[in-house]
């Protein structure tokens, strides 16, 4: 049987409406508004269910190690996930507003440097080392901490600071940039690393 014909049960009553002057059409208009209203929550709903979620615990606040939460972070958020990063320990120093400016690579160690740990332990290498990498990031255009803190905010990211560390440090909830979400305790953190379809340590 041909469905061509068929029309939907708004459609009839404005049909109706033009032959019948007691059928109100601004009621009809309304309900079809109401309708589109309801189609859309439920599609928002929709997506909503498969919103994929992702936390980060950091726990290094060194100015290499930096990069990967934030990256990692406002990278997932740009395809829409919601994204947390549990910043603990001295990866706190990455939100606190002074000493994130002040971050440093340490070259005692680490496989990459091209000299050995003796000459890396020498006084002023570390400084040496993180001017190398600052002016590595500059020519290339790489963005800084800061600006990354910054995108991964206006992303929808939630900087977690965890509040036994703020109070082992001795630090004060002003001390951080603005966004970041202070007094977040281990358990909640553990519920949001429950819920995630990722998680990741760095």
């Amino acid at each position: 049987m041909s469905t061509d014909n068929q029309t939907t049960p708004i459609e009839d009553g404005e049909a109706d409406a033009e032959s019948n002057p007691e059928i109100d059409t601004a009621e009809l208009q309304a309900l079809r508004e109401r309708v589109e209203e309801v189609e859309e929550s439920l599609a928002e709903a929709d997506l909503g269910d498969d919103q994929k979620k992702m936390t980060i615990v950091a726990t290094q606040g060194s100015f290499d190690m930096a990069y990967p939460p934030l990256i990692l972070a406002s990278t997932a958020a740009a395809f829409g996930w919601e994204v947390v990063v549990f910043h603990t320990f001295w990866g706190l120093d990455i939100l606190h507003e002074e000493k994130s400016k002040d971050l440093k690579l340490s070259a005692v160690g680490n496989p990459n440097m091209p000299v050995p740990n003796a000459v890396a332990a020498l006084p002023g290498m570390d400084t040496m080392a993180t001017k190398m990498m600052q002016k590595k990031i500059d020519d290339n255009g790489t963005a800084t901490i800061e600006e990354l803190i910054d995108l991964s905010l206006e992303s929808g990211v939630d900087l977690q600071a965890c509040q036994m560390t703020i109070e082992l440090m001795d630090y004060d909830e002003d001390d951080f940039h603005d966004g970041v979400t202070t007094g977040v305790g281990a358990a909640t953190a553990l519920q949001h690393m429950a819920e995630s379809d990722i998680q990741l340590l760095v």
